[in-house]
């Protein structure tokens, strides 16, 4: 993630003790020498509830992710109960987007990947979006 510009986080209401024995015993036979980012223990939920992920009744912290700026703005999140497993990829291709609009001014339509049509905001664009992006 360090080339992409980013820095991986995880924060769960599960003590250091439990995130040690999980990287040990589940982690490493997952991911080759385990999870490579550090692993913060949100013990009574405080960073959950900034977010707003935060379970006060069951005392967990909801399954959450965030993509923030170098100036603390969330630019993305995505909240997922348990059930549900996330998307790498739809992650990484939201960063390299974020990475795109911070260089160039352009804006990225709806699944855009490196490579693809941009969009240039701005008075001429208003209307004729679809003449610029055609998706197929």
């Amino acid at each position: 993630m360090k080339s992409l510009g980013a820095e991986v986080l995880a924060a769960s209401t599960d003590s250091r003790f439990v995130h040690k024995i999980w990287q040990e015993q589940e982690l490493t036979k997952m991911v080759d020498g385990g999870v490579p980012f550090p692993m913060l223990s949100d013990a009574g939920g405080k960073i959950g509830a900034v977010y707003g992920i935060y379970d006060e009744a069951a005392g967990v912290d909801i399954r959450g992710r965030f993509i923030i700026d170098p100036d603390f703005v969330v630019r993305a999140m995505e909240v997922l109960t348990p059930e549900v497993g996330r998307n790498p990829d739809e992650l990484i291709r939201q960063l390299k987007a974020f990475r795109h609009v911070k260089e160039t001014g352009e804006v990225t339509p709806s699944g855009w990947q490196p490579g693809q049509v941009t969009l240039k905001p701005g008075p001429a664009l208003v209307g004729k979006v679809w003449e610029v992006w055609k998706p197929e």
